[in-house]
């Protein structure tokens, strides 16, 4: 990684707050006027400063997809998560859609991420409110079709499916752990990344408590069973405001999904990945997408 003169407005600031009765976490680079959020820091940073501090990067966490600190408990109200479902696939998406209504103006412009799930997510946003001021929406690693039927999704259904309460039971006693000894075994996962972003493993020690992975094995459950076809209309509706940038050798979403949907949407902006970036880029290559992404929205925002 090239080096970056450290500024302290790369500092960011983390919230806790509850979104549609869910803890949720909200990393903030940038002051407002405006899945596991702490995987994407070096992104987020990345592009705060490469775009002059001028605009707040925020993330928001999946419902329940963050420990909350002492004070909080993972929903506000148990009966009304239940009812609602905070914490399902729909649930999420109206979460997000939640957390823009409370905590972001109105008529704020909008340059929405998303990255994996988040894309899908992001076009149900723009589906069920059209209002919203989107200038640019960029979908990295877009899983929005056939989830199910990628090779990782062959592997992952039965687990998440059939087999989900089987793994809590070692994930609660993952979670009884020391945080150090915890730290440390998912250093030794990652042992093979030659360039791990260790700030990735925090989080990933938070994710790995109970309730969290729990909740996040729950919503992969549904994303298995419901994410089957492609939007087109939602799509071919917001053409010109989108792009996807897709994995070459991603098993999440096979390349030819990125063939199809660039022959449906022969004027649309598709990329397909030279650079040998995973679909979890975070875990080594966050900066590196920043800096593509910059380059894609720099002319929106008048950089």
């Amino acid at each position: 990684m090239d080096n970056m003169v450290t500024d302290n407005r790369d500092e960011p600031q983390t919230d806790f707050i509850y979104c549609c009765g869910a803890i949720t976490e909200i990393l903030k680079f940038g002051s407002c006027n405006p899945g596991v959020v702490g995987f994407y820091r070096t992104f987020m940073q990345t592009l705060h400063s490469m775009f002059e501090y001028r605009y707040p990067v925020w993330a928001v966490s999946h419902a329940g997809h963050c420990v909350p600190p002492d004070y909080m408990d993972m929903v506000e109200d148990a009966f009304s998560a239940a009812e609602d479902d905070v914490f399902g696939l729909n649930g999420q998406i109206e979460h997000k859609l939640s957390f823009l209504r409370q905590h972001v103006p109105r008529e704020t412009s909008l340059v929405l991420v998303g990255h994996s799930i988040g894309c899908y997510i992001i076009l149900n946003m723009m589906k069920q409110n059209p209002e919203l001021k989107i200038i640019k929406a960029i979908a990295l690693f877009p899983t929005i079709e056939r989830m199910a039927q990628t090779p990782q999704g062959k592997v992952m259904t039965p687990v998440l499916c059939h087999m989900r309460y089987v793994a809590y039971l070692p994930l609660f006693l993952l979670s009884l752990l020391p945080e150090e000894l915890k730290a440390s075994l998912i250093k030794l996962v990652f042992g093979g990344i030659r360039s791990l972003d260790h700030t990735v493993v925090q989080p990933t020690v938070g994710l790995l408590s109970g309730d969290c992975a729990a909740n996040a094995m729950y919503m992969g459950g549904q994303e298995m069973r419901n994410v089957r076809e492609r939007d087109n209309r939602t799509i071919k509706k917001n053409l010109e405001k989108l792009i996807f940038y897709y994995g070459a050798t991603d098993h999440w979403c096979p390349v030819e999904y990125y063939y199809n949907i660039k022959q449906d949407f022969p004027h649309g902006n598709f990329r397909l990945c030279e650079n040998g970036f995973r679909h979890a880029f975070v875990l080594d290559a966050g900066r590196e997408v920043a800096k593509m992404v910059f380059e894609w929205i720099s002319g929106d925002l008048g950089t």
